[in-house]
């Protein structure tokens, strides 16, 4: 397995929907150009932020086809593919398999409150569907479920699982994590307010749903922490969290805010779905002044 694809800055990717809230092809493949237009290392493509828990089967794979169509043999893909049902999550697996993602990813079971064994079981049956390595999601704060230094060790001595992506808000799991992995373990910072210190760390990459927003300023970020200059990344982080607190200090949901950032800038990917709440009109202005805080600190780190 060649690790080294793994390491880099990784957006979470966006449902991408049309005037009617269906899935679109064309703007799918438009968010997918722009990124990697940034420089991205990769994509991971049906998580939270392509709001997996509010789409059908067929939805999910439309988006997982535009954008291996698109972006295969250009940037990594990773594909989420937890699911309410094993049986939906590899059928998922085995179609990203088809399209040619470079691995797979999965939150644990959710809902019902399941014991290890049972989570366990999930993600096996995940990888057992197909020869792609597989990433290991640790959310609980939406899940529910904090994944035990216990069954990440018995995880880890699958030699298809080659890291985890921990979204976790202690950076302690990420040292943790780490030091109980095998020799090329990746591990992948989740909260985007933490970017920095969660490399400090020991993460070798990051995945998060503000990249898209930003791309520019995590990629610095990343820059400035590999070549050792963490004054530098720790201002920028700053910058990056002042721009996370505004776009969630509003009614509509973080997503749609920045869909209607990125419109301002002349990308049109669509609205969310509900239930999430879309933007409202008064909101529209605030909005402006946020996109011109996002392209002030662009701006001032190019």
């Amino acid at each position: 397995m060649e690790h080294a694809k793994f390491k880099g800055i990784f957006p979470a990717f966006y449902a991408c929907y049309d005037e009617v809230g269906e899935v679109s092809e064309e703007k799918t493949k438009q968010l997918v150009n722009y990124l990697y237009g940034k420089k991205v290392k990769g994509l991971y493509v049906g998580g939270s932020s392509g709001e997996c828990i509010y789409q059908n089967l067929d939805e999910r794979k439309q988006t997982l086809r535009y954008v291996a169509e698109e972006a295969k043999g250009k940037l990594t893909l990773i594909a989420h593919v937890g699911a309410p049902s094993t049986r939906d999550s590899i059928a998922l697996a085995a179609y990203a398999e088809e399209q040619g993602y470079d691995a797979l990813s999965s939150i644990p079971p959710i809902y019902f409150r399941l014991p290890e064994r049972a989570i366990q079981k999930y993600w096996e049956d995940i990888m057992d569907a197909t020869k792609l390595p597989f990433i290991i999601y640790n959310i609980p704060q939406t899940t529910g479920y904090q994944l035990s230094l216990d069954l990440f060790k018995k995880m880890m001595a699958n030699e298809k699982v080659i890291g985890v992506k921990n979204s976790s808000m202690p950076v302690m799991d990420i040292e943790r994590f780490k030091a109980a992995g095998k020799e090329n373990t990746i591990v992948f910072n989740g909260p985007d307010e933490q970017f920095v210190a969660g490399r400090l760390m020991g993460a070798d990459s990051g995945i998060g749903g503000t990249y898209a927003a930003m791309p520019e300023l995590f990629l610095k970020a990343n820059e400035f922490v590999t070549a050792g200059k963490f004054e530098e990344a720790r201002a920028i982080q700053k910058e990056i969290n002042d721009i996370i607190i505004a776009l969630t200090s509003l009614e509509a949901n973080m997503y749609a805010v920045i869909k209607e950032s990125l419109k301002q800038r002349g990308l049109h990917i669509g609205s969310v779905r509900e239930p999430l709440q879309a933007v409202s009109e008064h909101e529209i202005d605030k909005i402006k002044e946020i996109t011109m805080k996002i392209e002030q600190s662009i701006a001032k780190y190019q």
